[in-house]
């Protein structure tokens, strides 16, 4: 079974016909993909538990499915939203297109009809498919346009895609701020501490940090900041994994009180702590040492 903290990494490979999606398959099996061809959207939900079941040395898996499968294909956006859910799962898709022009060229190549017009002309078929296609291609992860590529130009760009993906590094940086001197530019996400006990008026805890323990221990003993940082951390394990989906290399968490000295440093110190076994962590406050007014 799939260990806690384990994942799998889930390329669905789908796009227009005669678009390259044999030369993916075949691409990210060379980069030890688990891979099946034309898998009914319907079984994808069972295929995925059986490989979660026994998954002691298969966490890649790419599947192809596309047109093929029409008559199971209604229900692939209800298997896509099921997989959201999932925690064990990274799904990302692969959608692979071409101009008309050449799709009609290859068809004529081949000597084969298009799936949707098996009895009309292919550019038929293609007008058809690419219309029923249009809300999955823009949910794609990632769009690789093959019109002017060669077999082996396309799989050199995927391969370098998706090995780029499987090495790529995903920062998250925490600064602590104060409001009274301006919220960080740079901030993707902002939290305000402000609603929390301040140690400022601990006459003791005035000239020390959130980064010393005393205060580390008062802003912590309080039931509301039990509450608020079990949502909040609850909140960002959800969403950090997003952002890295959605190719995002780094993101920006700042969390504000009111001079950035006591609160938000040690909440900052927390967060930062928390996430470190999972990504490259940094912290930093950047109002620590300003004088106060």
């Amino acid at each position: 079974m799939v260990e806690k903290g384990q994942k799998i990494d889930l390329v669905i490979i789908t796009g227009m016909s005669g678009a390259g999606k044999t030369v993916a398959v075949q691409s990210l099996e060379d980069l030890g993909y688990f891979c099946v061809d034309n898998l009914p959207p319907a079984l994808l939900s069972k295929f995925l538990e059986l490989m979660k079941e026994n998954n002691q040395r298969t966490q890649k898996v790419a599947v192809v499915m596309d047109l093929r499968g029409r008559e199971f294909f209604d229900s692939l956006f209800d298997t896509l939203s099921q997989l959201g859910r999932e925690d064990w799962i990274n799904e990302q898709i692969l959608f692979l297109d071409a101009e008309d022009e050449v799709l009609v060229t290859r068809y004529k190549e081949t000597r084969r009809s298009h799936p949707l017009a098996p009895e009309g002309l292919p550019l038929e078929g293609i007008h058809k498919e690419r219309e029923l296609l249009d809300e999955l291609r823009g949910r794609a992860h990632f769009i690789i346009n093959s019109s002017g590529r060669k077999p082996r130009e396309l799989r050199e760009k995927i391969i370098q895609t998706f090995k780029e993906q499987s090495q790529q590094v995903f920062t998250v940086n925490v600064v602590s701020f104060g409001f009274k001197h301006g919220i960080p530019i740079d901030a993707d996400l902002v939290f305000d501490v402000r609603f929390l006990p301040n140690p400022h008026y601990v006459e003791a805890m005035r000239p020390l940090t959130g980064k010393d323990e005393e205060v580390s221990t008062y802003v912590f003993k309080w039931s509301e900041t039990e509450k608020f940082m079990n949502k909040l951390l609850d909140m960002l394990a959800f969403m950090l994994p997003q952002y890295k989906k959605e190719g995002k290399s780094q993101l920006v968490v700042a969390i504000g009180c009111t001079g950035g000295q006591h609160r938000s440093v040690a909440i900052a110190e927390k967060i930062a702590s928390y996430f470190a076994s999972d990504y490259n962590t940094y912290v930093k406050h950047r109002d620590i040492d300003k004088k106060k007014g």
